[in-house]
């Protein structure tokens, strides 16, 4: 974190304060603003309220999506208009969607709240103003330790807290479905969803190119069914939906989970599966043996099963798990055999990150575990049988 004074640092913290006056009815003034590592066009600052209306914390997080120049913006449309798969205006839609997810969770009982709470926003000026969640670990962090209790404990902690979230949000999509409708979302239904819908079908043909498997029509199909997962789903809950170690933190009030710039509600097996098979959307990389995968699961579990009484019969639970983390795979697969240098390049970013080989590869390894596990040996041989190719690809 970097203390800053320059611009557009000046700008944003006059925003700021514009924004909480008008919430407050009296002067603030925020000081002291600390770079919290934003992206892109994206400005993350923690400040301190040097004149503070009694309502308003000692300090405040900032989160600004600055706007681009006329030129840039012309630029950056045109970008994705080569490329049918991408939104041309996806950051804005991000940003709205955000601002709702806060709203979302923070009307929540103070005690669910899976991140920081919602203090201001201004949705013409892209900013958002939150809590600060003060100090707290990044969980990456804690991952990292030698002590293979401590990571042991701290995924657990992962697994139960990412069950209080869905535990806390069932039966509440219309909610939230109004806030994006209030919002004027450009879509309501998920982003994500509709880039699952769009890559998932290429899957078998970048198979046959770069490693010449012939993926049969039944793992198609069920890859087909665990697609809808996305948008519909028996077990439906919100989801942040970047569950990535880099946006979640520990502290003293347990797990939090930071940027909601996906959230939306999806099926919540979604959630717990994405860990399992070490956070696919990125190439960071956790041991998970399947002691440690079979304890997260039903520490998740416990903690929604009284929501969702189905999920106490293992065939059940099981069989769901395999699809999510079989869509999982078939999508981490999909975004990162290709050799697309930029996106990788920004996923060796993360704290955990690995070599996108032993990322791929340990990625439908623990699929063919979670296969046998479920009596599935169709998806296991299929999974055995593309990690084997990838060992082979990289040698």
């Amino acid at each position: 974190m970097t203390a800053l004074l320059a611009d557009p640092v000046s700008e944003v913290v006059a925003a700021a304060e514009q924004l909480l006056e008008r919430r407050t009815g009296a002067p603030v003034t925020l000081v002291d603003p600390i770079d919290l590592g934003g992206s892109g066009r994206t400005v993350v600052l923690r400040v301190r309220c040097a004149e503070n209306p009694f309502s308003l914390p000692r300090t405040l997080v900032i989160k600004q999506v600055r706007e681009l120049s006329p030129e840039a913006e012309a630029r950056r449309i045109a970008a994705y208009a080569a490329q049918p798969d991408e939104e041309p205006r996806v950051v804005d839609t991000a940003f709205l969607r955000e601002a709702v997810s806060y709203q979302f969770a923070t009307a929540l009982a103070t005690d669910s709240r899976p991140g920081p709470e919602l203090i201001a926003y201004d949705l013409d000026a892209r900013l958002l103003v939150l809590t600060d969640l003060g100090d707290a670990t990044p969980i990456a962090e804690l991952l990292q330790q030698a002590d293979e209790a401590a990571v042991t404990n701290s995924l657990m902690a992962l697994a139960q807290a990412i069950g209080r979230m869905h535990a806390a949000t069932v039966g509440r999509e219309e909610d939230f479905t109004a806030l994006l409708r209030r919002a004027d979302v450009p879509h309501f239904g998920n982003s994500i969803s509709e880039q699952v819908v769009a890559s998932a079908p290429k899957v078998p043909a970048l198979l046959r190119r770069e490693l010449g498997i012939e993926v049969g029509q039944d793992i198609v199909d069920l890859v087909g069914r665990a697609a809808r997962l996305f948008d519909g789903g028996r077990y439906r809950a919100f989801s942040p939906s970047d569950l990535c170690p880099d946006n979640i933190i520990v502290n003293d009030a347990g797990v939090r989970f930071l940027d909601y710039e996906w959230g939306g509600f999806r099926d919540a097996t979604l959630d717990i599966a994405y860990a399992l098979v070490s956070f696919p959307g990125c190439l960071c990389g956790v041991e998970l043996s399947p002691e440690r995968s079979a304890a997260m699961a039903e520490a998740w579990r416990a903690e929604v099963v009284g929501m969702w009484p189905q999920l106490a019969d293992d065939e059940v639970l099981c069989a769901r798990m395999l699809e999510a983390q079989l869509i999982w795979v078939w999508l981490s697969t999909y975004w990162f055999l290709p050799d697309d240098h930029e996106r990788i390049a920004a996923a060796r970013e993360h704290h955990l990150s690995l070599p996108r080989s032993k990322a791929l590869i340990a990625r439908w390894n623990t699929l063919a575990a979670c296969a046998d596990h479920a009596g599935s040996p169709d998806v296991a041989a299929h999974a055995r049988e593309v990690a084997d190719r990838l060992a082979t690809y990289w040698m």
